[in-house]
């Protein structure tokens, strides 16, 4: 099976709304949360109040189905005429720098710095910090090759890792998805911005991969897969530098609690093509993602499956897919949009342990920079495109089962959709590229070192609640299927205890998409909400080393998408868009991944927790003409970020708008203090040259 990403990779979508009159589960004592929460809930009664135009009567829902009025949270944008594409692209004089807002990260002078490698800092060659190319390679056709490198550790000493990961591209070309791996074990998954006319575009992304440290002090084989391609009409080469910079430096803080200790070991779980120089990804359904691990040795106290997933192709705007009973309504007529993509709009990533279900992941719904309308994230990246995070699964109730070396131990990653009847199936389109690890702490202790084997796992793991409604409105004629609406709603409960008590791993999650597509298949919103609590207890040492083990994630996605799509007689392609993608996550005791805590831990302060929330929503339209030759397209998009302790100290502060690719304002405060900012509108000109070819998994090769 070739487990290359589809060499015509599709754009992506998705959005955000966070209701002002539900209840948070995340709302917690201190004063943090409902810090972040009213500045999320005024963002979007400003975003309401400014894009609430009046909604044309033909798209309204029938006054009997007040369910779903409440739908139209945006208008629904329609272009029923052919409008002239008039192109006027100009020279830019300047590179177009693009960016993705995220949490600092530490920087090797031991300061907080911009994920994006604005702020400065001149690397030093020294016994304790070094830096060290890794990469340097311009990716043109590049499907089935892969960067392939030798690492070595450097002669200084560390304990920090710190990417770099820059890139410059001119001319048209899609969003691509891109892997880094060490060996078979990935280590960071990206994609690409879409690049404009000369001279073109440029990114980088500062991340911190600490968290690898064992696979660093090795040398291993760095496979960095980027697949591209190059011809007539899509020309953008992505020439990438790839630096990683070693340093040591020491937490001054009183307490460890919330900045983990790096794991003492870590098996990847992937189908181990590294040998072959091949990235060592699976590719769901048609590649089973099974792996048999192997024994885990007897000093582990705790251990973490962590989980790497998108969708692609079909599957890439899985979040706006209709219930499996509805692919075909408007296939069936010249004015219909065609098949849709089905097996309902709600996915779940799950992990077995020699097929018993021990955790689940829901994904976070990435926007890539080409997705709906590629002006919407030009020059602000949506949020997790260059840094798609992972999902956790603590695995550490198993731990006595696992030490056993008498069974094999198998484990499996699947990802699930809803059937017609609302119950859990595998998925039947393409596809998930999906790898996983497993992270063991060891402990520092003889009793660690005992297997007990009458330990007995107690699993609680019922099928989740699920409620699906639907319903399908012909046209005034009565001769075709124009409106559908749907409702797709799913509640999952989980736990899990080792059988001496101590060590737990439980989760609550709930899930909400309402869809309601209108113009015989051509407008669409959906409204979604994901929320979830991840806990996990463990006893002996903790992964700090320091007494029993603690770690609890709180976590919440809202998304808005409404959007409409038309191609004319002559092939012109037009599509409008409002999208709000949102993201809210507090983290409590161990984590595996850095939290942003990492960028302020050395002050003296005793952090046990963080909470992050962000939100980014904007407007935009493409226009393309029927050749697919010539693109143009203008946008706005405005993101607001922050990130607290859990004292509800503001850590990180960041407001960011851009109209037609250009920053209006870019404001920003670090650890409380004010940094330069931009104010200055500096006109957009030319570059409409993003790639559309698939609207919402529809009308392929456009």
């Amino acid at each position: 099976m070739d487990s290359q990403p589809d060499p015509e990779k599709h754009p992506f979508i998705d959005l955000t709304d966070h209701d002002e009159d539900e209840e948070d589960p995340h709302q917690q004592s201190s004063d943090a949360s409902p810090r972040i929460f009213i500045l999320l809930s005024l963002l979007l009664t400003i975003s309401l109040i400014f894009y609430n135009l009046p909604t044309p009567s033909c798209l309204l829902p029938s006054s009997s189905s007040s369910s779903s009025s409440r739908f139209f949270s945006h208008p629904v944008y329609s272009r029923a005429d052919e409008d002239p594409i008039i192109p006027t692209p100009t020279p830019r004089t300047e590179v177009l720098r693009n960016f993705e807002v995220a949490a600092p990260v530490l920087s090797p002078n031991g300061s907080p710095a911009d994920s994006d490698g604005t702020t400065p800092y001149t690397p030093i060659q020294s016994d304790t910090e070094c830096t060290v190319l890794l990469m340097r390679r311009d990716f043109a056709w590049s499907y089935n090759d892969p960067f392939i490198g030798e690492y070595t550790p450097p002669p200084c000493s560390f304990n920090r890792i710190l990417l770099n990961f820059t890139v410059v591209s001119h001319g048209r070309q899609f969003d691509r998805l891109a892997f880094m791996f060490l060996g078979d074990t990935e280590i960071w998954r990206t994609s690409t911005a879409e690049p404009v006319v000369p001279p073109g575009i440029s990114w980088t992304y500062l991340k911190d991969v600490t968290h690898y440290l064992s696979l660093f002090q090795q040398p291993q084989k760095i496979i960095f897969d980027l697949g591209n391609l190059i011809n007539e009409k899509y020309t953008g080469i992505f020439n990438t530098t790839l630096t990683a910079t070693f340093y040591t430096h020491n937490n001054n803080s009183s307490s460890s609690s919330a900045l983990t200790k790096p794991a003492n070991s870590i098996i990847p779980i992937s189908p181990s093509l590294s040998g072959s120089n091949t990235p060592s990804y699976f590719s769901l359904p048609s590649q089973p993602a099974i792996i048999s691990l192997p024994q885990i040795p007897p000093q582990t106290t705790r251990a973490v499956i962590t989980i790497s997933a998108n969708g692609q192709s079909t599957e890439e705007f899985w979040w706006s897919n209709v219930l499996e009973t509805d692919r075909e309504t408007f296939s069936s007529f010249p004015e219909g949009a065609g098949e849709l993509p089905g097996l309902s709009p709600f996915r779940e990533v799950q992990v077995l342990i020699n097929d018993q279900l021990v955790g689940v992941v829901w994904p976070f719904p990435v926007i890539f920079t080409g997705g709906v309308v590629p002006s919407l994230h030009r020059p602000i990246a949506g949020i997790e495109a260059f840094d798609l995070r992972e999902g956790t699964v603590d695995i550490s109730p198993w731990l006595s089962e696992l030490k056993k070396g008498s069974d094999e131990k198998k484990i499996e990653i699947r990802v699930v959709g809803l059937d017609e009847k609302g119950e859990v199936t595998g998925l039947k389109g393409e596809y998930w590229v999906v790898t996983g690890k497993v992270f063991l702490w060891y402990g520092e202790d003889d009793k660690d070192l005992e297997v007990e084997s009458d330990e007995v796992v107690q699993v609680d793991a019922p099928s989740p609640e699920v409620n699906i409604w639907r319903e399908v409105e012909l046209n005034k004629e009565g001769t075709a299927n124009e409106t559908l609406k749907y409702i797709t709603e799913v509640k999952r409960s989980l736990r899990v205890k080792g059988g001496n008590g101590e060590t737990t791993w439980s989760q609550e999650l709930k899930y909400s998409n309402e869809g309601y597509l209108t113009g015989y298949g051509y407008n669409q919103i959906n409204k979604m909400r994901i929320e979830g609590v991840d806990k996990a207890t463990w006893g002996g040492f903790g992964s700090s080393g320091t007494g029993a083990g603690y770690y609890q994630a709180k976590y919440a996605y809202p998304l808005i998408a409404n959007s409409s799509y038309t191609v004319s007689p002559l092939g012109n392609l037009s599509i409008s868009a409002f999208l709000m993608q949102g993201k809210e996550l507090e983290v409590e005791g161990e984590s595996v991944f850095p939290t942003g805590l990492e960028a302020f831990g050395g002050d003296g302060k005793d952090y046990k927790g963080s909470m992050l929330a962000t939100q980014k929503y904007g407007t935009a339209e493409f226009r393309q003409t029927g050749d697919g030759m010539i693109s143009w397209g203008w946008g706005d998009s405005t993101q607001i970020f922050e990130l607290l302790s859990d004292g509800a100290e503001e850590l990180y502060w960041r407001n960011v708008s851009a109209v037609n690719g250009s920053l209006v304002y870019d404001w920003k405060r670090i650890g409380g203090k004010e940094v330069p900012g931009v104010e200055v509108l500096v006109p957009f000109e030319g570059g409409g040259n993003g790639a559309m070819r698939v609207f919402m998994g529809r009308n392929e090769g456009v």
